[in-house]
């Protein structure tokens, strides 16, 4: 079989930039929307900033409906709570997703089940669901980032927890990308420290998987019907992943300092929406399949700056805290493209002697400066749960497969138990 040529390349319509969150009632109108569906959290409803947007909406003859109802860090249970409620107060022509990944998610899932037949496990990647692609269209998504690091806003993907399974997976296909991404940097100052440096990490592991990513002609040809989202790394997501690194360096540690700092936030937002678009095509591997097994099987831990009483483990710190040990195992694969990405990461840093150390050592520098957690044990693990945790890995096969090198259980193994204190 011959090796692929071709890769692929999408986006939604973005408008980024202070105020632009106070122009969706137009863009809607321009979509064709008059009654639109705001899907928010219960925090970021608190701020005010889904009402705003909905009450902006009025100018432009869009009726809107406010569902604060949102689980950070989404389960199918939560997911079919807000389904229910579009289906019990629509019908609606257009969604409004005011919050993080968990918002933006959410109104994904309510989106295809309120135009698609079937239920929610019907559309789950294999092996957890039946992978099911969406026979209709769905109606315009509008996409409003309130933190900064899921890309979400840029993405094919839906990601929710199954809690009888206590597994993370998800749900993707062309169709869930959001009609358009607003990004506005003013909707994210009254994010927390500690949620500015999980989301933080989220773009640099968005950046830093996607540009070790396995290559696209790495991979056999495919079909044209066949061709993925995720598509390998390739010279458009190169770029977006370089410059969200640098973006990065310059401003994470002042974000999380100071979330007053206007130009920092400014920078995290753009950081996260380049990351997006890069990701977004090219794929993510390692750190993103052992993080949803960290975050599905959580017990007692809980950090401060989250809504809620449950246990949590949020996305981004749980991609964090194996991705040092991730990237040694993924060095010896593309050697130059990792020290180029700790370049980026942190510019002007002494080259250790040993080039494997050079992207861990950046990377476990600056979660210290930002205070992420030392390592799985830190979050509630011991070695005993490694055999579930790399359980749980293994079923994220659409993710492994994007590794620049192939991933066994003994791998991922290894990596969890080095992962258990970091420092």
């Amino acid at each position: 079989m011959a090796n692929e040529t071709v890769f692929t390349y999408g986006a939604p319509q973005l408008k980024f930039g202070p105020g632009a969150a106070d122009e969706i009632g137009y863009d809607l109108a321009r979509l064709g929307a008059r009654r639109a569906l705001v899907v928010t959290d219960p925090g970021v409803a608190a701020t005010g900033a889904p009402q705003r947007v909905a009450d902006a909406m009025k100018a432009y003859d869009v009726t809107a409906t406010v569902f604060d109802g949102v689980q950070v860090e989404p389960t199918d249970e939560s997911l079919r709570r807000a389904v229910a409620y579009a289906r019990d107060t629509g019908p609606y022509d257009a969604f409004v997703a005011v919050g993080g990944g968990s918002s933006i998610d959410t109104a994904k899932a309510v989106d295809l089940l309120t135009t698609n037949e079937g239920d929610l496990a019907d559309y789950l990647n294999p092996p957890v669901g039946a992978g099911r692609a969406p026979a209709r269209p769905l109606l315009p998504l509008v996409a409003v980032p309130t933190t900064t690091g899921t890309g979400a806003e840029s993405t094919t993907v839906c990601v929710l927890d199954v809690l009888e399974l206590k597994v993370k997976t998800g749900i993707s296909h062309p169709a869930l990308r959001p009609a358009l991404a607003v990004v506005d940097p003013d909707l994210t100052v009254s994010q927390p420290a500690e949620v500015t440096a999980s989301s933080g990490m989220d773009i640099v592991c968005h950046a830093l998987e996607s540009y070790t990513a396995r290559p696209y002609d790495a991979f056999e040809r495919k079909a044209p019907e066949r061709r993925v989202p995720y598509c390998g790394a390739n010279p458009i997501s190169d770029m977006w992943s370089e410059r969200a690194l640098a973006l990065v360096a310059r401003s994470l540690r002042a974000a999380v300092r100071d979330g007053g700092d206007r130009r920092a936030r400014g920078d995290m937002a753009l950081a996260a929406t380049f990351a997006g678009l890069g990701f977004g095509n090219a794929g993510v591997h390692v750190p993103h399949a052992n993080a949803y097994p960290i975050a599905g099987r959580v017990r007692g831990f809980r950090p401060s700056g989250y809504p809620g009483d449950g246990p949590l483990v949020p996305h981004g710190m749980a991609v964090s805290l194996t991705a040092p040990e991730a990237f040694r195992f993924t060095f010896e694969a593309c050697p130059e493209r990792h020290v180029r990405a700790a370049e980026l990461l942190a510019p002007g840093m002494e080259r250790p002697d040993d080039p494997s150390e050079h992207l861990p050592r950046a990377l476990l520098a600056l979660m210290r400066d930002i205070g992420v957690p030392d390592g799985v044990g830190a979050v509630g693990y011991t070695e005993a749960d490694v055999p579930d945790l790399v359980a749980g890995t293994m079923k994220q096969q659409r993710l492994l497969a994007i590794a620049p090198r192939q991933v066994t259980e003994d791998d991922v193994a290894g990596i969890f138990v080095r992962s258990l204190r970091l420092w």
